[in-house]
């Protein structure tokens, strides 16, 4: 893959992972866990999503300090475009749907989680690094022994609580996408990544429960 091509995927691919994060939000029938936590945070606070996007990433990375987790490029990248991205993309989704339907509304929240999936796979496919999440997931997992699966529902979990109570939404969305986009991101690695994600940590921090649970058994039968 060509650095030009690779520095084109990762813009798109965060762009369009900002995009699908938006599209979750205003369907309103739950985002994703850390937006669930994003948005409580934006409730309490009254501060403008972006900030508070940009300011946990930032807090996340500090916690890779004691993981010794390195930064890439693409790390820092999904921090700054994200963040600018998101309060464009919700506002522009305001105006294109100003008071979407149901229909519409589940529609914006399945084709939020397959635009998700494949923003994924584009972004982690040019391997420059993973974003403070991603990091944060297999800095603790690769610290404490644990199993991909054990650690990102207790992540996930500590998160969603976390922003519920705060105010953010949890619905079925929520959950559809926690199960959902692994095999979006693995459908999409063939186009984005074709000599594959790399390891097999990079393949376990692109997708979410269901998908690193496969992952670990197929290392195991290996």
């Amino acid at each position: 893959m060509s650095q030009t091509r690779r520095a084109v995927q990762l813009l798109l691919g965060l762009l369009a992972f900002a995009w699908s994060m938006a599209m979750l939000l205003h369907a309103g029938m739950g985002g994703m866990p850390w937006d669930v936590l994003h948005q409580g945070v934006v409730r309490t606070t009254g501060l403008p999503f972006g900030v508070v996007v940009a300011a946990t990433s930032v807090l996340v990375l500090l916690a890779w300090i004691p993981l010794r987790q390195r930064p890439g490029v693409g790390t820092v990248a999904n921090v700054v475009v994200i963040a600018a991205a998101i309060g464009p993309s919700i506002s522009a989704l305001g105006v294109l749907l100003p008071e979407p339907g149901l229909g519409a509304r589940v529609a914006l929240a399945l084709g939020g989680i397959v635009l998700n999936g494949v923003a994924t796979a584009a972004y982690v496919g040019v391997r420059l690094g993973p974003g403070p999440r991603d990091g944060l997931l297999t800095g603790l997992v690769a610290r404490t022994g644990w199993s991909v699966r054990l650690v990102k529902t207790l992540i996930e979990l500590a998160v969603v609580l976390a922003g519920w109570a705060l105010g953010g939404t949890l619905g079925w969305a929520t959950i559809a996408y926690a199960f959902g986009v692994g095999p979006v991101v693995q459908a999409s690695v063939r186009w984005f990544a074709p000599t594959g994600l790399g390891d097999a940590r990079a393949v376990r921090l692109a997708e979410p429960v269901r998908a690193g649970v496969a992952t670990e058994e197929h290392n195991r039968g290996a």
